[in-house]
């Protein structure tokens, strides 16, 4: 798998390609999670089609990625996946966004449609929560590191049963380890979000998914979002929490492969 350092304004983003390696096979964008990275997505990539580019992008003070100080911006995260994309010629994309990654996703979708060929905008909403609960969270981490919202957030990420399985315990590992900077940084970018008037303005192929134990997104903030745009579906997927690509990678990467036949992407 091609690894890439893409730099943008001095701070390097790190890409990890897999599938087909040629430029002109339908590119797959994907967009991980606040306190996550591109390994997000390591269970699902296998089991898409093989005649797709895919592509997973490390957040700024995410994953490989350089860790700026904070506070971060929306628009310096759209403006960090427009840079990947022109320096890997990936132009008319599906961009698979997941929490703070499918807010990415639909800003860019609003700047730059030409890159965009069809969302899925997967367990997040075109505002999540309100600025004063992340800023306290925000102020929590800050005296208290990351470790001060980890419990909480595994709680959200995974469904009970599931709390215990190793998949979980290596994510919660690995919210614990994200940098502070980081973290602090893509929740600020969050608390100044909302899209809801730039996101119904769309009209693009979407595919919203949700899950039912989700308690950062709930369905039906999804829901609310996915039906902004119009003929946008909605896929829920049972017994799963924030991160279904996670507790249910085979059922996640059946509605993905789904979604990209019937808009014929691959």
């Amino acid at each position: 798998m091609p690894d890439h350092f893409i730099t943008r304004d001095g701070v390097r983003l790190f890409v990890r390609e897999s599938g087909v390696a040629h430029r002109i096979a339908a590119p797959v964008v994907f967009l991980h999670a606040l306190g996550t990275d591109h390994r997000l997505w390591d269970d699902v990539l296998p089991l898409l089609p093989d005649t797709l580019r895919l592509i997973a992008v490390d957040m700024r003070g995410h994953g490989k990625s350089d860790v700026p100080p904070a506070p971060y911006t929306m628009g310096a995260l759209i403006s960090d996946v427009e840079a990947v994309c022109a320096a890997l010629d990936v132009k008319q994309a599906v961009f698979v966004g997941l929490s703070i990654g499918g807010m990415i996703a639909q800003g860019l979708a609003v700047k730059r449609l030409d890159l965009v060929r069809g969302l899925v905008l997967s367990n997040t909403a075109a505002r999540i929560a309100t600025p004063q609960i992340w800023e306290d969270r925000i102020a929590a981490v800050r005296a208290g590191g990351v470790e001060a919202v980890a419990d909480a957030t595994v709680a959200r990420w995974f469904h009970r049963d599931f709390r215990e399985s190793p998949a979980a315990r290596d994510w919660d590992a690995r919210l614990r380890a994200c940098p502070v900077e980081g973290w602090c940084g893509g929740a600020a970018a969050i608390a100044g979000t909302d899209f809801y008037t730039p996101t119904s303005g769309l009209r693009l192929p979407t595919l919203g998914i949700a899950g039912s134990e989700d308690g950062s997104t709930p369905p039906d903030l999804v829901r609310e979002t996915v039906d902004l745009i119009p003929g946008a579906r909605f896929h829920l997927m049972r017994r799963s929490g924030h991160l279904p690509c996670v507790d249910a990678p085979e059922a996640y990467a059946a509605a993905l492969t789904g979604f990209l036949t019937e808009i014929g992407h691959g």
